[in-house]
């Protein structure tokens, strides 16, 4: 069982997007958080932990992960997708483009 985590700046559209068109899929368990103080589900070292596979939507959301949980990444594979944050939740680009940049990941 492979568990990914998708991380956005607060946790409201991209990556809650990305854990419900992902979740369900047999043999991986998927989650999601924000990288923002006011995200509804804050990254923390626990959640990093739990993840084999890190999903970030922006290069800037890898550096704030570097800058404060470098410990926690040591061993885990951290995908950037660029996917900006110009999508509203469920939107039907947001989630074609998440289907063709973050399919490979699912298996």
């Amino acid at each position: 069982m492979h568990r990914i985590l998708f991380i956005c700046g607060k946790n409201r559209l991209r990556s809650p997007t990305a854990e419900a068109l992902f979740s369900g899929i047999e043999g991986i368990e998927v989650s999601s958080a924000g990288t923002a103080a006011d995200a509804d589900c804050c990254i923390s070292a626990d959640l990093l932990d739990w993840a084999d596979i890190i999903v970030v939507m922006e290069s800037r959301h890898a550096r704030q992960l570097r800058k404060k949980f470098q410990h926690s990444l040591a061993d885990k594979r951290l995908v950037i997708l660029d996917i900006p944050d110009k999508y509203t939740y469920m939107q039907p680009e947001l989630v074609d483009e998440l289907k063709a940049k973050a399919s490979r990941w699912m298996i």
